[in-house]
């Protein structure tokens, strides 16, 4: 009969852990995880982490409220802390359930502090079930391997200590400690990938081969070893960044390999970058392009969830905005002053900050005007002899073509000032340190970090 004792390699190395945090749904997985790390505690008889839950309401279902009330209800009882999240869930074409998830996810890394685990309840039928799922998406090595028993989560570390526990035993250990758990009745609409498979597929396995979730699991860590030998062999390439902050990874990378070495290549870089891996035959098409096309060439591929571009040698992760449809707004009548922090459709947010050198002269009263680039701008950058067209000088200062309508032009009345966090401009304030003794100020550019679930 499964016990507390299975958590033993677990958590005897991780009792320096800042908090041991489990994610609590409030289900038959997540009830006996719970309830099992705190009968460990409970005989550990030393001090551990503390243990508490986070439970994430996403609002999808009628009882939602019930299943939160349930789930503080629990925790009372056994003295556990509760953190409840309400989310919001959209679902932007992805799915009903991976939006949720996606949203779940998210919740926890933002809870999580680092020293934090996160214990998830995910069982040896779950991993069976995501195996299948990924061989009918058709794939690779990293997909196969299903899911790891540990990773990274954000600055925590997430662990799923009952990959090799079936679902049958956390049952009957529910039943055991007479534990009552939330059923979601939409575990039961087979119109869903997963609970297909579940309810329909896997009980004829079953019949066939009893022993099946084992055997899958086996396969699924060879598939894993696969992809960690590989991995050793052909390293992720290292990450660049253009000068307003795209990732992206150098091409010569990708050259001097076979194709399927360097589409291996650029996957690993996609998978540390947390996007989902594009369609195999557009991802071939990218990457014979990136090879074969002329060096002035832009090789793009559009996967939906995100775009990749070449820019001077390199391929970039393109902001979303580019994905966007109406990107070519930027709003109308955008100012700034001292003091005020201005956010920027697209590109992230501009304040003026204390010039730790040269900066603009500028008085508590005036008001900064936000432009953007329409063609034919001129100016003459600090230090410079002479004005230059700005395409020439966005080009020259190694701009993405991608920023270069969403650069931040400053003005005061008609006179350029600044373009945006990149460089001053000589114009009439415009003044050094030691020209006198009033505070000077420079434009500071936060830009929307890329993110992908």
């Amino acid at each position: 009969m499964l016990n507390h004792s299975i958590l033993d390699p677990w958590l005897t190395s991780r009792a320096g852990a800042a908090r041991w945090c489990v994610a609590f749904s409030g289900g038959p997985d997540s009830c006996a995880l719970l309830h099992l790390l705190h009968s460990w505690q409970i005989a550990c008889k030393q001090d551990t982490p503390k243990l508490i839950a986070i439970h994430v309401n996403h609002g999808m279902q009628a009882a939602s409220g019930e299943w939160q009330a349930h789930c503080e209800a629990l925790c009372d009882t056994w003295g556990i802390p509760i953190v409840v999240i309400q989310a919001v869930v959209e679902n932007a074409g992805k799915g009903a359930e991976a939006a949720a998830r996606d949203v779940r996810y998210a919740a926890f890394e933002a809870e999580l502090s680092c020293g934090d685990i996160l214990f998830m309840g995910h069982h040896l039928d779950d991993q069976v079930e995501t195996y299948f799922l990924r061989l009918m998406r058709g794939s690779g090595l990293s997909g196969l391997s299903a899911m790891p028993d540990s990773r990274v989560l954000g600055e925590a570390e997430l662990l799923r200590p009952l990959l090799g526990v079936q679902r049958s035993e956390l049952q009957a250990y529910l039943e055991q400690h007479q534990l009552t758990a939330i059923e979601d009745p939409s575990n039961f609409n087979t119109s869903i990938d997963r609970n297909y498979l579940r309810q329909e597929v896997l009980p004829l396995l079953a019949d066939r081969w009893s022993g099946y979730r084992q055997t899958v699991a086996r396969a699924a860590g060879h598939a894993s070893v696969a992809q960690a030998v590989i991995e050793e062999c052909l390293p992720q390439p290292a990450t660049v960044f253009s000068v307003m902050g795209d990732p992206g990874l150098e091409q010569r990378g990708l050259n001097g390999v076979s194709i399927d070495a360097a589409m291996i290549k650029l996957r690993s870089w996609l998978r540390g970058q947390g996007c989902n891996m594009p369609d195999q035959q557009l991802l071939t098409e990218f990457v014979r392009q990136l090879r074969e096309s002329a060096a002035a060439a832009s090789p793009r591929l559009s996967s939906g969830d995100f775009e990749l571009q070449r820019y001077r040698n390199c391929v970039y992760l393109l902001p979303e905005f580019t994905r966007d449809a109406g990107s070519g707004s930027h709003g109308e009548g955008v100012s700034l002053a001292i003091g005020e922090d201005c956010p920027l459709p697209g590109f992230g947010r501009l304040t003026l900050a204390p010039a730790a050198a040269a900066g603009l002269r500028l008085d508590a009263q005036d008001r900064l005007t936000i432009r953007w680039r329409q063609g034919g701008e001129r100016c003459r950058p600090m230090g410079r002899a002479y004005n230059q067209r700005l395409k020439k000088l966005l080009q020259e200062f190694l701009v993405p073509p991608w920023w270069r309508e969403r650069i931040p032009l400053l003005y005061l009345d008609d006179e350029l000032l600044a373009v945006g966090g990149l460089w001053l401009c000589e114009s009439s304030r415009l003044q050094l340190p030691d020209e006198g003794n009033c505070a000077l100020w420079e434009p500071c550019c936060e830009r929307k970090p890329l993110a992908f679930d």
